[in-house]
């Protein structure tokens, strides 16, 4: 088996070595091709309007100047179009893509554009706790749970255009409860905080920050997974139609 990690957090990241290690207990074709510098909240964004370097490091291991949708299309497209992957890794994600983070997600868009591709994707993310922050962040989970969260996938006949999300709590390893299959949950928009300052030139700049956290858990939601202390893996499709509302615009444009 033949597969390709990538992530949002940047080649460098203590994550993609996770997914690395991670992925060489399933394959000894393990490549790597990931954006160069953090990419995270890129969502799917392609890049159109620059021309797009690649940088190779080593053996099956390279870096690209966009973001993790750039990373997977040409890692597809040209650094292995005469050696496709059976399957895609993102992460392992610093911090939570749960419920509509998924939305923003630069990982979970990686593992978007490979099911779009038609290849196996799984995306992964380590949740952390406020006070850990930049490099504190710790991956025990991740590490000591990732194989026992992607094993039972790999045997599984996936529907086409879908992918599997996969979040790991805020604990120590030895204190997760095991892994729920769950929903994607959905939060509150409150969140959000624009904080605001000024520069030394005296303009003023904004950055999104996060606020406290209005979550809405629902029975085996992916925030209530995480919250009661389990692995969350949820599956997504690609399909965003929403079905129940076709017949009632399809009336409103009759009359």
């Amino acid at each position: 088996m033949r597969i390709l990690i990538t992530n949002d957090d940047g080649y460098d990241a203590p994550g993609l070595k996770i997914l690395e290690t991670l992925a060489a207990t399933f394959s000894d074709d393990v490549w790597v091709v990931a954006p160069a510098e953090e990419q995270s909240g890129a969502g799917h964004s392609l890049t159109l309007s620059r021309p797009l370097r690649i940088r190779r490091f080593a053996d099956k291991r390279f870096a690209i100047d966009g973001t993790p949708t750039d990373a997977v299309m040409m890692a597809l497209a040209k650094i292995m179009a005469d050696h496709q992957p059976d399957l895609i890794l993102s992460g392992v994600n610093r911090g939570a893509n749960l419920a509509e983070d998924v939305t923003y997600s630069g990982t979970v868009s990686a593992a978007m554009e490979g099911a779009l591709a038609g290849v196996r994707s799984i995306a992964l993310s380590q949740v952390y706790a406020r006070e850990a922050m930049g490099d504190s962040v710790p991956f025990d989970a991740a590490a000591a749970w990732g194989r026992r969260a992607l094993e039972p996938l790999m045997p599984l006949d996936w529907a086409p255009r879908t992918l599997v999300n996969i979040n790991f709590p805020a604990l120590p390893a030895d204190r997760v409860k095991g892994i729920r299959v769950a929903d994607q949950g959905l939060r509150d928009y409150g969140r959000l905080q624009i904080i605001t300052n000024r520069d030394p030139r005296g303009y003023d700049y904004h950055w999104f920050g996060l606020g406290p956290t209005v979550e809405t858990p629902a029975h085996s939601t992916d925030l209530e997974a995480i919250q009661d202390g389990y692995v969350a893996v949820t599956p997504l499709h690609l399909d965003l139609t929403h079905r129940p509302s076709l017949a009632m615009l399809a009336q409103a444009y009759r009359e």
